[in-house]
């Protein structure tokens, strides 16, 4: 309350100068339960009236607190009052949105909707623009009513080896005297690898309701666009397009708006504890695993006119098939080396993108004992499959289209759709606060406009009238204080050159970050040189794990003694997704179960299932960057 009494000695100073008669503010003392909103409505003045009086008041009011209060027809030198108590400003060169929210302490989107010509318009000099009104609550009952919402949840860890009960406490945040109360057993028996353990997390949340419509959330130290979004359950992109400041970095202390139906996120369940499931395999129970692969065997043996060799040559899906095929076989072999109890069936599926004879084949089969079923490739194929075994509960997975499919609750998406993937970039680069830039080739509409639809706040250069972004444009976008993140998606590798030498040469001035949304051919261009991307440290989602590691070399190297060559990512696609199919059948509680409670990770890929608007999709996603030392690393 020190600079409340300096703020007071010097405005009391001032008055006996000017010899004014009337002190240009009111004193209120506080009462017991009230707010600023309250006594901003009592005076008829705004609540950022009484903050530019009370610096402290932003953070919190206590009772009997002296407050100094503004009169309602008090002026600023840079501003005039109407008589109503409205403070309109006279817009002078060189002012912005982001300039005048800072100045008043209100936001851009108050700014938009007190000035509807914002919107429409822009801003513009010598435009009359309110910054700030009485305040007027919509429902009196609603006022600055603050609510504390706690969510517990309830889980399952399965302890590892070299794990410690403090470990465990420290990972969710825990005390050590609750995690015994919840597991009496540590005290009887200690802590042993295999143990199941009970966990139990708390989270709670304090809303401020502002009206019938509005939440506002304090942010607090330390927070983040995305622990935020994760918090309450709101994508970033949502978080911004409410609060446009967001755009020029979060601030501690500063009040969001939130959506007035906030459902609060439980994390621990988002972010599923990863596991090793050969750890908890049910060995007394055998199990049955089936697979639908599009071997098209009956199109073969009609076709006299070729021989098998040439089908396998000139058949894309074929190709395809036995990639995947020969993954498959090397996730049996491992399930045969490790004793797991399953029989594997593979079945003939002939099949194109229009027809299949899917139908005929579960018609004329019994699949009552079957504990799952894989493919087959197609997502219109796959979903049919799911559908005729949905009476069985047998669980139907969707090996290799990135199509969301129908919300059918026994079918399993394994590859995350596109969508998920740019969320994910997205989120990250929200994350670190980043300043995001997009240069779009013109015949790349569709990507354009799937961030137009999907990010609000990613910037356009402007193309000039021969059809070319050049180095100004970028620049002009781009920002010195924040890291700047440059999506380029261009088929012209001539742009892709030219962009990649620009953001080189703008390297010097701006921090930058080269962002792909996949690696498309064209940046295999001979003349787009490598090091440029690995200086740039180009960022990409991706749905597999492209970095090195133990058991992705191991694989290498037990498939080139099997099979004479190289995995690629359709061959490891397959061993990851059977794999993980035959050990989730394993479980005691079987796949459905296991998919809800673990997320899981092999060569490539890893398995983290969600629902998302009833659909069953495979939300885990790898964001990796070339690195200066001509490697990939992960940066998510």
């Amino acid at each position: 309350m020190k600079l409340i009494k300096v703020v007071f000695f010097v405005m009391l100073f001032s008055t006996c100068v000017a010899q004014t008669t009337q002190e240009p503010y009111t004193k209120h003392k506080v009462q017991k339960g009230e707010t600023v909103y309250q006594i901003a409505k009592k005076y008829n003045v705004t609540p950022f009236d009484i903050y530019r009086l009370n610096p402290d008041a932003k953070e919190s009011i206590s009772e009997n607190t002296t407050l100094l209060i503004p009169k309602a027809s008090s002026k600023v030198a840079t501003k005039t009052t109407s008589a109503s108590g409205t403070t309109i400003h006279k817009v002078a060169p060189k002012e912005t949105l982001f300039s005048l929210a800072k100045k008043y302490q209100v936001s851009i989107t108050d700014l938009k909707e007190w000035n509807p010509e914002l919107v429409t318009n822009g801003l513009q000099i010598g435009q009359e623009l309110v910054v700030s009104k009485t305040f007027v609550p919509k429902n009196n009952d609603l006022v600055n009513k603050t609510t504390v919402t706690s969510t517990t949840s309830t889980f399952s860890h399965v302890v590892k080896t070299q794990e410690t009960v403090y470990g465990i406490s420290k990972k969710y945040n825990i005390s050590i005297t609750d995690l015994e109360k919840l597991n009496p057993q540590l005290k009887e028996s200690g802590l042993n690898v295999g143990d199941v353990l009970t966990i139990k997390t708390e989270n709670k949340v304090a809303l401020t309701s502002v009206n019938d419509t509005e939440n506002l959330y304090t942010v607090k130290p330390k927070e983040t666009i995305f622990s935020l979004s994760k918090q309450f359950n709101v994508t970033p992109n949502e978080l911004i397009t409410l609060n446009p400041e967001l755009s020029n970095g979060l601030k501690d202390g500063m009040q969001l708006k939130l959506p007035s139906k906030v459902v609060l996120s439980d994390t621990i369940l988002k972010v599923k504890p990863l596991v090793r499931l050969i750890d908890s395999v049910d060995f007394n129970t055998r199990k049955e695993l089936v697979m639908l692969l599009p071997f098209n065997m009956a199109k073969m043996d009609a076709d006299s006119s070729k021989t098998y060799k040439e089908f396998v040559k000139d058949d894309k899906l074929l190709n395809l098939t036995l990639d995947y095929y020969s993954g498959a076989l090397m996730a049996i072999d491992s399930a045969k080396v490790l004793g797991l109890p399953v029989t594997v069936k593979i079945v003939n599926v002939e099949s194109s993108r229009n027809s299949s004879n899917v139908a005929k084949i579960l018609s004329s089969q019994n699949f009552s004992s079957v504990n799952a079923v894989i493919g087959p490739f197609y997502n219109s194929h796959v979903e049919s499959a799911a559908k005729y075994l949905a009476p069985y509960n047998v669980p139907v997975i969707s090996p290799l289209s990135k199509e969301k499919s129908q919300p059918l609750p026994n079918l399993y998406n394994a590859i995350p759709t596109d969508k998920r993937l740019y969320t994910a970039l997205f989120d990250y680069m929200n994350a670190k606060n980043g300043n995001i830039v997009a240069v779009i080739s013109q015949k790349k509409k569709s990507s354009k406009d799937f961030l137009q639809s999907h990010f609000t706040n990613v910037k356009y250069p402007v193309y000039n009238e021969k059809g070319d972004v050049t180095m100004e444009a970028i620049q002009s976008q781009l920002v010195k204080e924040r890291l700047n993140f440059v999506i380029l998606d261009s088929e012209k590798a001539r742009q892709v050159m030219n962009v990649t030498n620009y953001l080189m040469k703008l390297k010097e001035e701006f921090n930058i970050q080269l962002v792909v949304l996949e690696l498309y051919d064209t940046l295999d261009y001979e003349e787009i040189p490598i090091a440029n991307l690995m200086e740039l440290k180009m960022l990409f989602p991706s749905t597999h794990n492209d970095v090195e590691t133990p058991s992705s070399l191991l694989f290498e190297k037990e498939y080139r003694k099997k099979y004479g060559a190289a995995p690629n990512s359709k061959v490891i696609a397959g061993f990851d997704t059977t794999f993980d199919t035959l050990l989730r059948i394993c479980q005691k509680d079987g796949y459905s179960t296991s998919v809800a409670k673990y997320r899981t990770e092999y060569v490539e890929s890893a398995f983290n299932y969600d629902i998302d608007n009833g659909v069953n999709v495979n939300t885990a996603v790898y964001l990796q960057y070339y690195d200066k030392d001509y490697s990939i690393k992960k940066a998510l």
